[in-house]
Order: structure tokens, then sequence, then C-alpha cells
């Protein structure tokens, strides 16, 4: 199965909502990962049918489907809000795209069961979805768009609503179930973690353009765009400005080694993790950003230490388990250069860093 979109476009109220989008997806499980607004839901509702793209072509399997009706596609949705027929049980909701279907019933009974049990909900078939706790009910709207074997399957953002917990336990299961599927699942989510966990191909969206397409993990390790590191940076990254003098890289008076040959006065903007962030040295060549503690925010695991800056610029670190600290107290965050991603000042180009002859006095 293959489903290939070729400069798709959408305008909205006379804004650009997509930007000629060129994707080629085969069989299996693609992550679209991107912030609110970055036109993921739009590019779902172009390839299920629901909105006419103002250009381009949306093309399954070689057949250009474009002007193709939602009724006629093989393709199958869920949505973030789960949505069930209230009035009709479990088994009712996941059977009724197969009688639209007209599947012969003892097949449509025999997979009514199978991906009930797929989805963990074999024992609710009798229940109606108000009866059901809400991590039930996506099930049940999963299992209902699994009933009906299709080309495409649509996930636009489908846990988003549900508990931590359910999360956790639906990622596994949904990443297992699609691992080897004929299909071309397409499963939308602005939470990176979702991404990184799928370990599937992924795709960064951002203002409505396809900023890169690949392995999530390789793009997180490497981002080779500012733009593709904040995307898959949760918490936020740290951004610092920089600039290279006589092959170094000074910043708020630290400098270390300038990766890569740039003219001195070349802006740089420099980005780091927060858990890259401590105030504890870890040794020689790191750098030190004496700050004024704002704020320590304990989630009980870590906790995040909101600094500032002695230019006014903010600062997060974020440290394991629970650390009580006084807003106004004085400290130093140290960083290791080597953990430090340096971007030109456009954003759009990764120069690697190196930990060696870091000189902290510039």
């Amino acid at each position: 199965m293959a489903l290939v979109l070729d400069g798709v476009r959408v305008r909205q109220r006379g804004d650009t909502w997509l930007h000629d989008i060129h994707l080629e997806l085969s069989s299996g499980m693609t992550t679209l990962v991107g912030p609110m607004a970055a036109g993921k839901t739009t590019l779902m509702r172009v390839v299920g049918g629901l909105l006419p793209p103002d250009a381009g072509r949306v093309v399954v399997n070689g057949k250009d489907v474009t002007a193709i009706s939602v009724r006629k596609r093989s393709v199958a949705f869920v949505y973030q809000q789960f949505i069930n027929y209230p009035s009709l049980s479990v088994y009712e909701n996941i059977a009724s795209p197969l009688r639209m279907a007209r599947f012969p019933k003892k097949d449509m009974d025999r997979r009514v069961r199978e991906v009930a049990d797929i989805m963990g909900i074999g024992d609710l078939l009798d229940r109606r979805p108000a009866e059901l706790s809400g991590g039930q009910q996506q099930r049940t709207a999963i299992a209902r768009a699994l009933a009906r074997p299709v080309d495409v399957l649509l996930l636009d953002e489908p846990l988003a609503n549900l508990d931590f917990k359910l999360r956790e336990q639906l990622r596994g299961d949904l990443k297992d179930m699609f691992r080897d599927s004929p299909s071309v699942v397409l499963y939308s989510t602005a939470d990176p973690a979702e991404a990184l966990t799928f370990a599937s191909p992924t795709v960064v969206l951002g203002e409505g353009r396809v900023l890169d397409v690949g392995d999530a993990a390789d793009m997180y390790a490497q981002p080779p765009t500012l733009a593709v590191a904040a995307t898959l940076s949760d918490p936020p990254l740290n951004l610092l400005p920089g600039v290279v003098r006589e092959g170094r890289i000074e910043c708020l008076g630290s400098s270390f080694p300038a990766p890569g040959a740039h003219a001195s006065g070349h802006d740089v903007v420099l980005a780091v993790r927060p858990h890259q962030v401590t105030i504890e040295r870890s040794g020689s060549g790191v750098l030190e950003f004496p700050a004024e503690i704002r704020l320590a925010e304990v989630t009980g695991s870590e906790t995040f230490l909101h600094l500032m800056l002695a230019d006014g610029r903010h600062l997060v670190a974020q440290l394991a388990g629970t650390q009580l600290f006084t807003p106004g107290e004085r400290t130093v965050a140290y960083v290791d250069p080597a953990h430090i991603f340096v971007f030109d000042e456009a954003g759009g180009r990764l120069l690697a860093t190196s930990a060696a002859e870091v000189d902290l006095h510039g």
C-alpha cells in the first residue's frame, strides 16, 4: 500500500494552511508530529477526502483519489474526541462500518470480536458507551475504525484526552498493532514523546510545511534545524545568543571552539535541553552561567528550576527528584558544550559542537 501527497496546498480565509506538501508513505505506521496550528488535522482531512485541496493530488496505490468523495474512499478516521453511537452497544458500534459494507453476518461477528479483543474490550460488547470509561470509549472508537479493512487509517491525536497511565498503555498497544499493518496508518500528535515512543517513520510538520522526514530518534539526537529541535523537545529548549569570534563561539562571557569555519561576527543561536543543564559542576570544560533562582517547580520525580541569567534571560534546568530551593538565591548553571546545538542565525543549519578546549573566560 502507498499514499502519495503531490504538491498539496490548502488555503482558507486568505491564509495558506498547507504549503505544497510532498510526501510518500508506505504500509505500516507513520507518525505526524507538530505543535498546534502546524497543519496536522488539515493534512489528514485532505487525505481522508473531507477537505479538497486547492492544488496538488492525493494518490493511493497509484490511483488519484483527490476528487473522489469520502464515502467512496477506503479510509477510516479516529478523532481526538472519541465518537460513538450512544444508543448502540459496543458490539453494534464496532459492527456499524461492516454492516454498511454488507459483510456476511458470520464474518462480521468474527471480525468484531477479533478487534474488540485486540483493543482489550472483548468483555464489554454488551455495554452502551455511557457505561464505559473514557479510555474504553476511545478503544471502542479505534476498534470501529479497525473493523473494516481500509487502505488508509487516520488517527488524529486519539490519545490526547486520556490520562497519562492510559496513554502509556495504549501507545504500546497501538505500536504493536500497526507495526506490520497492510494499511497506511497516519498517526498525528503534538507530543514529541509519542513520536519517539512509536519509533516509526516520522514527519515533522510546522506552519503547514514539512520540516523533515525520518527516524524520530535520529532527528531528536541531531536535529537539522532549530524548528525540528524545538518540535521534538519537551520541555522546551533553552535558547541563548552566541557570536563567532576568531574560531570560537562566545556566549554570555564564556566561549568554546566554533564547529566549522565561520567568519568573525557571525551570529548563532545556542540551544540546550533542560535536562542537560545542571547546578553541579560535572568536570572541567563546562560553561558557567551565574544565575538567580526564580522558581522551583516540583513534580515529584523531577524539579524544574527556573533561573534568571545576568542579562535577564531565562534558563530552565530539569533536575532529578524533589529538590527545594529558595527564590532569590544565587547559583551557577553549568552546561557541557557537547550538549549544545548550534544553529545559524536563521535556524536553518545545525553545526556539530565539541567539548574540547573550552575556554571559560573567553
